[in-house]
């Protein structure tokens, strides 16, 4: 069983998704909050696999609390965030976020994207991705220092991964194998500093890179 919890200042929506979590027999609704500081302490007392994440909320809003719950170690957090706070949740993906989905999405979108990130992948919503591209596309244009010391094929690998290929994809259209394409994925993380492919997405589109 998937544990899920909730962080979310409107008492509607969080009966809609527990009511969602709770028909699904591979899922456990395990707790909720109305705000980032009763989210922290929901978490460290229920102890979910996953939670959902507001952003705007009073008294802690959904950054800091993921900052927080991510650095106790327990839950993995996507954050659900609307077209008007896609930075907010480009910073939440800096603070530790597994990924973020739009609070409209399908349901069968966002129990899927709640599976993925238990089993440890990264979600990014395709609209609120276009939007941070825009977003972010009209900011900085020269590459960051870092980013020089990738050898030409992994910038070039690291281009396709920001526009969302998968390895494969990207294996069929380098030429390369999966194996391949996985190690240049890791040494770019590691050279770039970054913990995932969700935040080397916002890093792309923060720099000017995608």
């Amino acid at each position: 069983m998937i544990r899920v919890g909730l962080v979310d200042d409107q008492a509607l929506f969080r009966a809609g998704i527990r009511m969602l979590v709770s028909s699904q027999p591979d899922l456990e609704f395990v707790g909720e909050a109305g705000d980032g500081a009763a989210g922290v302490a929901m978490a460290a007392e229920a102890r979910p696999d996953v939670i959902l994440m507001d952003i705007r909320m009073p008294v802690m809003d959904g950054i800091e609390a993921t900052k927080l719950i991510v650095a106790a170690g327990r839950s993995k957090v996507l954050v659900l965030t609307t077209f008007d706070l896609d930075e907010a949740a480009a910073r939440a993906i800096r603070g530790g976020a597994s990924g973020f989905i739009l609070k409209d999405a399908d349901p069968e979108l966002l129990l899927a994207s709640i599976r993925a990130v238990h089993s440890g992948s990264s979600v990014i919503a395709a609209s609120a991705t276009r939007e941070l591209f825009e977003h972010f596309g009209q900011q900085a244009t020269v590459e960051p220092v870092e980013f020089e010391a990738l050898t030409a094929r992994e910038k070039e690998i690291f281009l396709l991964a920001a526009r969302g290929l998968s390895n494969a994809e990207i294996a069929k259209q380098e030429f390369l194998s999966e194996a391949t394409v996985k190690t240049h994925i890791s040494r770019i993380l590691a050279k770039l500093d970054l913990r995932d492919r969700v935040q080397l997405v916002v890093y792309a589109y923060e720099n000017g890179l995608a």
